[in-house]
């Protein structure tokens, strides 16, 4: 027998995240010995606070079984993430508060993002997206047979959503079941206002439309406008997607949360169940220190050194000879244009970061993960390594472009 009839699902043909493949490339090279700048990934360099390391040593050094925790988390770790939001936000405790029954923890963001997408949306709905964003949205949403709806988002609205933006999307393609924003966004790093989530918040609940605020990046901003502006804070029909992963510095802990709406929190507590069990045990136990004064001193600090990298990035444009960038008000990513002539001799975004890769030993991601339209002339380099990564990853560049 020469074939076979067996063949991946029509679900599952979405495109790779081209930034997981450069990390693969990445590691590579540093097997090869060859001096790597990796300014791809959002990987905070600085690491875990160190309650949460002192608390995972303890943890796995007390010995005995690491069994099941309750589906949606542990207790202690619900009712701290509650407590954050209290800290933060100014929540309260009361019906019209924050509780550890709303939180949902999960493996990661990622998991939330599925948890919640399965529980709120069926096949053939209609999501709209903004464009630049992050390709998980596109992807997910595309493998759980949603119809998704790519809204252009520009400079001229800081590139996210708004309510005219979403009447146009309406008219042109049919009533949307769900709406994803996100603050700060990546790649662009631009923040949604209070004013603008407010907006949103209220043209998704009078439509009946469900609305997904991914918050991760909250708590690394610049702007002087707080650490970000929670959908909660204007209505409680919103699903509230967050995570240890940035602003706690622990990508790979795979630990993130969900605040869910009263409605949904049947949905998600069965899918969770039956998709992942329950999120990593010993990572649930450590995270709860992620919430102590001296947890938050730690992280405010990286913050202060990711704003003086941001600096270093913000003065070497001009040099770089970039152009249209986004105007990083969070998170830790600058997105913009690449020179026409590196366009001109490359061809694309893609092939730059390519030869960038291979020649300079410089790893970027190219703009086409977030942008299917435009993304061809966009790289977004994530200056979370640390200024001296990113020091050395300009000096490289510029000399790579002449």
């Amino acid at each position: 027998m020469t074939g076979s009839s067996f063949r991946p699902s029509r679900r599952s043909q979405v495109p790779p995240f081209q930034v997981m493949d450069i990390l693969g490339r990445v590691a590579e090279l540093r097997a090869e010995g060859h001096d790597l700048v990796s300014l791809c990934a959002g990987e905070p360099g600085g690491g875990a606070p160190t309650p949460v390391n002192e608390r995972a040593a303890a943890v796995h050094g007390a010995g005995g079984a690491l069994n099941y925790t309750p589906v949606l988390g542990v207790q202690g770790l619900r009712e701290a993430i509650a407590g954050h939001y209290r800290g933060w936000y100014g929540f309260d405790d009361s019906g019209a508060g924050v509780r550890a029954e709303h939180v949902a923890v999960t493996t990661g963001s990622s998991g939330a993002f599925v948890a919640a997408f399965l529980a709120a949306f069926d096949v053939g709905d209609r999501v709209a997206v903004a464009r630049p964003g992050y390709a998980a949205y596109r992807n997910i949403l595309t493998a759980l047979g949603c119809d998704v709806v790519e809204v252009d988002a520009g400079a001229e609205t800081g590139f996210q959503l708004t309510g005219a933006m979403l009447d146009r999307a309406v008219e042109e393609h049919g009533e949307l079941a769900g709406v994803v924003v996100a603050s700060p966004n990546n790649p662009t790093g631009t923040m949604i206002t209070a004013e603008n989530l407010r907006e949103l918040t209220d043209w998704t609940s009078a439509r009946g439309v469900r609305l997904v605020s991914d918050e991760i990046y909250h708590g690394i901003t610049y702007t002087g406008d707080g650490r970000g502006h929670s959908a909660w804070e204007f209505g409680r029909d919103a699903i509230v997607i967050s995570s240890f992963s940035k602003y706690w510095g622990m990508p790979g802990w795979r630990v993130g949360w969900m605040l869910m709406p009263d409605d949904l929190a049947p949905a998600v507590n069965a899918l969770s169940g039956s998709v992942s069990l329950c999120p990593p045990a010993a990572a649930q136990y450590a995270a709860i220190e992620a919430f102590s004064p001296e947890a938050y001193a730690e992280c405010d600090a990286q913050v202060q050194e990711f704003a003086r990298t941001r600096s270093l990035m913000l003065e070497h444009q001009g040099s770089l000879g970039w152009t249209d960038a986004a105007p990083a008000d969070g998170a830790f990513y600058f997105y913009a244009r690449i020179p026409q002539d590196m366009l001109d001799r490359f061809g694309s975004s893609g092939a730059y970061c390519r030869a960038l890769l291979e020649e300079a030993h410089v790893a970027l991601t190219p703009g086409d993960d977030f942008d299917t339209a435009r993304g061809n002339e966009y790289v977004r380099i994530s200056f979370a390594a640390g200024y001296d990564a990113v020091a050395a990853g300009i000096e490289r560049i510029i000399a790579f472009q002449k």
